[in-house]
Order: C-alpha cells, then sequence, then structure tokens
C-alpha cells in the first residue's frame, strides 16, 4: 500500500478499495482515521445545492488522481492510466505479469522503431507502452526500514493489488474449509448412525419354516 500511495496513485486509481477495508491490513483503525482525513473529497450538494470539499471518512473509497477520463488523457499524451483494483485479476498470470512488467524496462533493440512518447518492455503486448519507468532503487522509503530495491517495490505492490482484487480472498478460503471439516463431520456421524441403526438388519438370520409340511 505505501508502493502504491507514493508512486503508483500519482496516475492510477483503487476505486473498488475503501479506506475502512485496510483497516487491519496494513494499518490500525486510528492510522487509516488520519490517513483518510489527508485527503479532500468532494461531496454534495449542501443545503444551498453546492457540492463542497471535506476530510476523508474510512466509508470513502481512495480518492483518484483524475475526476474523469478526458482529464486522465489529458495530463498522459492521450493515453487513459487504468484503474488498478482488478488489474490482478484481468491479466493472465497476475502476480507475476505485474512483477515482470514493473521491472522489465529496458532499451529498445536494434531494428525496433518506438514511437515519441512510448518505452520499451517486452511483457507488455506490442513491446511499446505509454507508462515510464515508474520504480527505481531508493525511491521508497520503507516504514519497517526494509530496503527499496526495484524488485522489492515492485514485488510489494503487486501483491497489495492481489489483495485489492480479492479483498475476500482469506475469508472465503477459511469459509470454504470449515464447510468441508462440517461435511465430513456430518459424513462421518452418518455413516456411524446407519451402521449403528442398519447393523441388526444386516446380521440377523431368517430361517423360514412350512407349517404345512408333514411331521416326521
Amino acid at each position: 500500500f505505501q508502493v502504491y500511495r507514493q508512486v503508483c496513485a500519482s496516475c492510477h486509481s483503487v476505486d473498488k478499495v475503501a479506506f475502512r477495508s485496510l483497516v487491519g491490513v496494513t494499518h490500525t483503525e486510528e492510522q487509516m482515521k488520519k490517513i483518510a482525513e489527508s485527503y479532500d473529497i468532494a461531496d454534495g450538494p449542501n443545503d444551498i445545492g453546492e457540492m463542497f470539499e471535506r476530510p476523508g471518512k474510512l466509508s470513502d473509497p481512495l480518492p483518484g488522481p483524475y475526476a474523469n477520463e478526458e482529464q486522465a488523457r489529458a495530463a498522459n499524451n492521450g493515453a487513459y492510466p487504468p484503474d488498478l483494483s482488478l488489474m490482478v485479476k484481468s491479466r493472465h498470470d497476475g502476480i507475476d505479469y505485474l512483477v515482470a512488467l514493473l521491472t522489465g524496462y529496458m532499451e529498445a533493440p536494434a531494428g525496433k522503431t518506438m514511437l515519441s512518447g512510448l518505452y520499451y518492455n517486452p511483457y507488455f503486448p506490442g513491446g511499446a507502452i505509454a507508462m515510464p519507468k515508474p520504480l527505481m532503487d531508493g525511491q521508497v522509503e520503507y516504514e519497517d526500514g526494509t530496503p527499496g530495491t526495484e524488485t522489492q517495490m515492485a514485488k510489494d505492490v503487486a501483491v497489495f493489488l492481489a489483495w485489492a482484487a480479492e479483498p475476500e480472498h482469506d475469508d472465503r478460503k477459511r469459509g470454504g474449509l470449515q464447510f468441508l471439516m462440517a461435511v465430513a463431520f456430518a459424513l462421518a456421524i452418518t455413516g456411524f448412525y446407519k451402521r449403528f441403526r442398519w447393523s441388526i438388519y444386516k446380521t440377523r438370520k431368517i430361517s423360514y419354516t412350512n407349517k404345512y409340511a408333514p411331521k416326521k
């Protein structure tokens, strides 16, 4: 989240993630309240029909850098920086693709013509991407003292975006495990009841006699 906030948020949004979703994940509730309040959120209309700005709240989604697509294109030479909320889910290989893309910038090979405003990256379809190289060593100073290498930042922001795409992932997996355990327990109880309830019928011996048979 720190890498996204200090680097990626200048161009990209994650408008499907609210501040409250990060409570207990990256920050405490009090810390996230302070972060939310550092943003000015457009709201309204008020009692006289005018829009106004207010400090952010935990219920607000993380604000994007641009008000609309037109503003975003105007600021990026016609290119539109996509929202990153579901980027991991929308790309084959997800996290691996993002890490490779963020660390894969290089000089174009001989014979590869690059148009103005495009950068060579072999991991991007076509090899030409409008986004400049976003990461460099020491760009982010981690709060816990982790060395801010390009690879470290790429991995961290990719993992954050994987979480942003599925914030409920861990709870869903945990719920699925609990469901499977409950099913297994129910099957065990059912099997025990079947053997206990029907065992007398499976082990009984039935003898038939003919009352009309002549007596010896």
